[in-house]
């Protein structure tokens, strides 16, 4: 018959029974992580993903959006960021709707069927620090650090984010 049992002494163990059952125990610790909860090592440290998973994790899939939508603005305003009201000469009209390209995070919000305070969020990803970034891709970014703390309220200053990253 199996059966899991927790046992919240953190001592690894196997123990042979006189049936030939095997007992395993495996320290873990499990953690909040958001509203999700996370198997994580006694010591604190993150689990290790599989080499050949390569599902990207929901901040990998949120840092893309966020630069995908940047640029949906961005190609439509040039440098002006979304402030260019008619196009240019030689441009056809409407140009935007035509290339999926959009003048606003507005507009890509609804083009996108989300909300534009989601939208706005996620092109905050665009302005992390590099290592961040890196730490995000690598999947080395610590467990404890969500996709919240990251698109809320990130500051500008990259030694800031990185303050948020360590404590």
């Amino acid at each position: 018959m199996n059966e899991i049992l927790i046992d919240k002494t953190g001592q690894p163990d196997v123990i042979t029974a006189s049936d030939g059952s095997l007992t395993v125990t495996v320290p873990i610790r499990i953690k909040r992580r958001g509203s999700r909860k996370a198997v994580t090592l006694p010591d604190g440290g993150a689990v290790q993903p599989r080499p050949w998973d390569d599902t990207p994790t929901p901040i990998q899939l949120a840092l893309a959006r966020g630069h995908r939508w940047l640029a949906m603005v961005d190609k439509f305003a040039g440098s002006e960021f979304g402030r260019r009201s008619r196009p240019r000469r030689g441009e056809p009209q409407g140009r935007g709707e035509q290339s999926g390209e959009a003048r606003t995070l507005s507009e890509v919000a609804e083009r996108e069927r989300m909300d534009r305070a989601y939208v706005s969020r996620m092109v905050n990803l665009t302005t992390l620090a590099p290592d961040i970034v890196a730490a995000i891709l690598d999947e080395t970014l610590p467990p404890e650090v969500t996709l919240f703390d990251l698109a809320s309220g990130t500051p500008l200053l990259w030694e800031e984010q990185r303050a948020i990253i360590d404590r």
